[in-house]
């Protein structure tokens, strides 16, 4: 049985302004109408013998993790809570014991969400090729054979060749695949370097992507890092069902080591595989590699929304909410949202977390939120901010409703624009349709 585990964790920063602390790149649609995360789930399909997919996110994702997975028809799936982020090996030896608390123990197969893989049927390909390698003990990772000499990533180099077998007969037009005992990993490399690398033809990159028995990954990392093993073993032991979720105790989650799954056990092990597999794969880790990866026209440009271009090439023009035009742009980023406008030189799009860091000096909420913000019962978007007063538009998910609050220095003025809507308002219930209206005065019950 392949237990899929999707870590959705990340604060996904480095597209903003479109990605937010709260609503991150995983929960956005990036490459196509699904979301990123909706994308890694859509991608197991077909897969046999294939459990739902765990999710692990941060507590702030979560009834948009649910939602995504409900959309996608996976909400059956466990969503377990990370109370804090600790990286991707604590997140991964918890759902490693979540998956054998019944005595099971499953191949799991670990996905970043926010990861854009175009070539699905090799994807799928490699994860029974990765299946046979770790039903054989293996600590198995996904190279990505690499196209040009790209000083992002990190590498991963091959050593011994090993023997492939998959349960799956491979398309006969399909490259044969080749697995190797890992013989190093390796940071972000210069330029030179990476050229070195291509040449070379035994570097790979390393896409973050994992297959292991539960139980062989939790042995080899209680002997490598005993210290995380425990911390990890005693925060499950307080996992708690809450509602539809999975829930940690924060205090001891917060004790486990942070280190990634490569730093914490892949790199100290003896038993690490690499299967090279060309996947089309990105982890779209700046605007400039969404650029590179996305269709363009006929003069190189990738546009989204409402976008008018004039004499415009090589560019990258996002519009989420108005009109965005340009004339005479080259190389340019253009990203517009409700509340922030981006222009930056392609190029230089890796800088855009300058522009994050200063958000976050001066404590500005644009580093964090949209002017929408999510919530149980829907989400709230703010339309205008005065000193005396605020506008709202509020969407109630069908069938959900607010907290009963009340509020001491404040009035509140309700319209229906689309739909019917059950009031409390102090000691009357009552429904509204469209066009109608109510007055809730400070001081009154409400919901």
């Amino acid at each position: 049985m392949i237990q899929p585990v999707i870590l959705s964790g990340g604060a996904g920063t480095r597209l903003w302004p479109l990605s937010r602390e709260e609503y991150p790149k995983q929960l956005l649609p990036l490459n196509s109408e699904l979301t990123m995360l909706q994308e890694t789930v859509a991608r197991l399909q077909g897969l046999v013998d294939i459990a739902d997919p765990m999710v692990i996110c941060n507590e702030t994702h979560r009834f948009m993790v649910a939602e995504q997975m409900r959309l996608q028809d996976n909400g059956n799936g466990a969503i377990i809570l990370e109370p804090c982020g600790r990286n991707t090996a604590p997140a991964a030896a918890i759902v490693a014991l979540q998956a054998m608390k019944d005595g099971a123990d499953p191949v799991l197969l670990v996905l970043p969400a926010d990861h854009l893989i175009r070539k699905v049927d090799a994807f799928q390909r490699a994860v029974y090729a990765g299946l046979s390698l770790a039903m054989d003990g293996k600590l198995v990772t996904f190279g990505i054979v690499p196209d040009k000499p790209e000083t992002g990533y990190g590498y991963i180099k091959g050593g011994e060749e090993l023997g492939v077998r998959s349960e799956v007969e491979p398309p006969l037009d399909s490259q044969p695949l080749t697995a190797f005992a890992v013989a190093e990993f390796v940071e972000k490399p210069d330029s030179e370097t990476a050229r070195g690398y291509l040449t070379s033809g035994s570097y790979y990159w390393n896409s973050g992507m994992f297959m292991f028995k539960s139980s062989r990954f939790l042995a080899e990392l209680e002997n490598y890092n005993p210290q995380m093993f425990k911390a990890c073993q005693t925060a499950h032991a307080t996992l708690q069902r809450d509602i539809d979720f999975l829930r940690l105790d924060a205090e001891l989650f917060a004790a486990c080591p942070s280190d990634s799954i490569d730093y914490a056990l892949m790199e100290k092990t003896s038993i690490a595989t690499v299967v090279a597999a060309d996947l089309g794969w990105s982890d779209i880790g700046s605007w400039k590699a969404l650029w590179d990866v996305l269709d363009k026209d006929e003069n190189g440009n990738v546009t989204r929304g409402d976008v008018l271009l004039e004499d415009t090439k090589n560019c990258l023009v996002r519009s989420e909410d108005m009109l965005v035009a340009t004339v005479g742009m080259e190389d340019t980023l253009v990203v517009e949202t409700a509340d922030a406008i981006l222009v930056a030189p392609l190029s230089r799009s890796q800088e855009v977390k300058k522009v994050v860091t200063r958000l976050k000096k001066e404590k500005r909420n644009e580093v964090s939120l949209h002017t929408t913000v999510y919530r149980p019962w829907g989400s709230y978007t703010v339309l205008e901010e005065q000193p005396r007063f605020q506008i709202k538009r509020i969407t109630v998910t069908p069938g959900a409703k607010l907290s009963l609050q009340m509020h001491h220095h404040r009035h509140e003025h309700w319209v229906v624009v689309s739909g019917t809507a059950r009031i409390v308002n102090g000691e009357e219930e009552i429904l509204l349709h469209e066009n109608q209206s109510t007055y809730i005065t400070a001081g009154t019950v409400h919901r």
